[in-house]
């Protein structure tokens, strides 16, 4: 790094800082103004902030490193905007109508107190798991690989600059600072891309193609492929989607900041637009690093630290410096995100339901101190992931694909049917998260014990690819949570009404169709279509 990048980083940095000061301005009344923002945000920085939510040190470190590693099989996980419009026209309209302020509130509305506190524990975990620890583990290698500092020194690194506006600024400052970040690291990352892919020892898209092989640009490996079926990626992917996309506090709580239901449907929209760059923001960087390696160019120890290298290697001063402050950007935007989730979840799910009398400025302080507590189990998870095999993304897709089916299964269900009932989703969560943890303890066995193999059924399960794995746990939590809903009592009038299909009155019915246009119906059928298109391109 030369003294150009040191001044365009800490240019970034000032502006940042004066974007959190500025919203640290704003007197936070209460846990609304801290959490949702005032539920305030319009449709152009709910969507920047759910892709900036969503790229974060997974991409940096793992996608690019999947991309490198593999090629595309993993853009089956980046093409989910489609998703993302789920989220915007099918589940936001009984969110927002609920009024609430997390999805465990919403459970606890549709079903019992007990699936709020089963969702806010296992979310928790689940966060701890994957997002806290992935992310404060790829800010250590992007600190290690691209500024030469100690791996550990760079993930505290990460930690104090991102908590310091996290705490104090809360979801506003989180929400308007990744509108900055969300530029910034495009930019970013389409610098490495042109660079790279016009570098002589490539000579373009053409030349790519022919250095790292149709396998490389194949998205759709065989059924009975060991890592990356292709039916596993499709439905499994989808499975874990919804989950992520429609139903996880992290996203969820970006579209809840919207001034309304057709602020935040604009927003998913805007947010699905986005998501289509990740394949060639970080997918295509990470095949371009292949190549160039393999052309004697550029040399990496791990998949995972490709990215970083290539900044370092292949940018000139200054760009260099701007691309570094967008990774790190991402980085801070992802942890930022997860901080203020896991800190809304602690104090609105947890601790209010066990002190529902506290004051609102006693709420916002435990809701700081939440995050501190989460940061310090994450780092505890640290040597589990360091010790994972393959990417840093596929650790995370396949954690998740543990967690996701029986929570997206109780979600989707709860909305599409009014007979889903409260028994129902309990059983289906208990034993569909004690599948989920049972396959995830034999993973790390192995993960810790490499010589160590699995024979007879535990052999078999473990053979099983991560997301074969979540759709067979999602068709037993189906079978679960229809059967044990049909054998016991319908719900309660007030569990179902505005809260599942089927149910709404002429007026909620109004509300929801002038909720929308033409505008918003064309742009999320041209989504689908680039979708589709870059599906049927990528075949190998």
């Amino acid at each position: 790094m030369e003294q150009l990048d040191w001044i365009v980083i800490a240019m970034y940095f000032v502006l940042l800082l004066g974007i959190a000061a500025w919203v640290m301005s704003k007197k936070q009344k209460d846990t609304q103004d801290y959490f949702l923002a005032g539920r305030n945000v319009g449709w152009f920085v709910v969507g920047a902030s759910i892709f900036a939510s969503n790229i974060g040190s997974e991409h940096l470190v793992g996608l690019a490193g999947a991309g490198a590693d593999s090629g595309m099989p993993m853009a089956h996980y980046e093409l989910h905007a489609w998703i993302v419009l789920l989220l915007g026209w099918v589940f936001l309209p009984f969110y927002a109508r609920s009024g609430v302020f997390t999805m465990p509130e919403f459970l606890e509305r549709r079903y019992s107190p007990k699936a709020r506190w089963f969702l806010s524990i296992l979310s928790l975990v689940g966060y701890i798991l994957t997002k806290v620890s992935v992310s404060i583990y790829a800010g250590g290698i992007v600190f290690q690989s691209l500024l030469g500092i100690d791996f550990w020194t760079g993930a505290i690194l990460t930690l104090v600059i991102t908590g310091v506006y996290t705490v104090v600024g809360g979801m506003s400052a989180v929400v308007y600072t990744e509108t900055l970040q969300t530029f910034i690291l495009i930019g970013g990352a389409l610098a490495v891309t042109f660079i790279g892919l016009n570098h002589e020892a490539i000579g373009g898209w053409s030349g790519l193609k022919e250095i790292v092989g149709s396998e490389h640009f194949n998205m759709w490996r065989p059924a009975d492929d060991p890592r990356y079926p292709w039916t596993g990626m499709v439905f499994g992917g989808a499975i874990v989607g919804i989950w992520y996309w429609c139903t996880d506090q992290y996203i969820v709580q970006r579209v809840l900041t919207a001034k309304n239901v057709k602020e935040g449907r604009r927003g998913a929209i805007w947010g699905g637009f986005l998501k289509i760059l990740p394949v060639f923001l970080f997918l295509v960087p990470g095949m371009v690093a292949f190549a160039l390696s393999k052309q004697g160019v550029l040399q990496y120890d791990d998949a995972n630290e490709v990215l970083p290298t290539m900044v370092k290697t292949l940018l000139p001063a200054g760009i260099r410096g701007l691309v570094a402050a967008g990774l790190l950007a991402a980085l801070m935007s992802s942890l930022a995100s997860v901080f203020n989730s896991c800190s809304t979840l602690f104090t609105i799910d947890i601790y209010k339901k066990l002190r529902p009398h506290d004051s609102e400025r006693k709420l916002l302080r435990i809701g700081k101190i939440a995050t501190g507590v989460i940061v310090i189990l994450g780092f505890a998870w640290i040597p589990v992931m360091k010790n994972a095999p393959g990417t840093l993304y596929d650790y995370l897709q396949s954690v998740q694909s543990y967690i996701a089916p029986p929570i997206t299964a109780v979600f989707l269900l709860g909305i599409l049917s009014k007979r889903i009932n409260a028994t129902g989703a309990m059983v289906t969560l208990y034993t569909g998260f004690g599948i989920g943890l049972f396959r995830l303890v034999l993973d790390t066995i192995v993960t810790f014990s490499p010589g160590h193999e699995f024979t007879g059924i535990l052999g078999d399960i473990i053979a099983i690819p991560f997301s074969h794995f979540a759709i067979v746990i999602f068709v037993i939590s189906l079978c679960i949570l229809v059967g044990v809903s049909l054998s016991t009592p319908k719900p309660l009038p007030e569990q179902v009404e505005g809260l599942a299909m089927g149910t709404l009155t002429p007026e909620q019915k109004a509300e929801v169709k002038n909720s929308y246009s033409w505008v918003d119906i064309a742009t999320s059928v041209l989504i689908i279509v680039i979708i589709t298109s870059i599906m049927l391109y990528f075949t190998g």
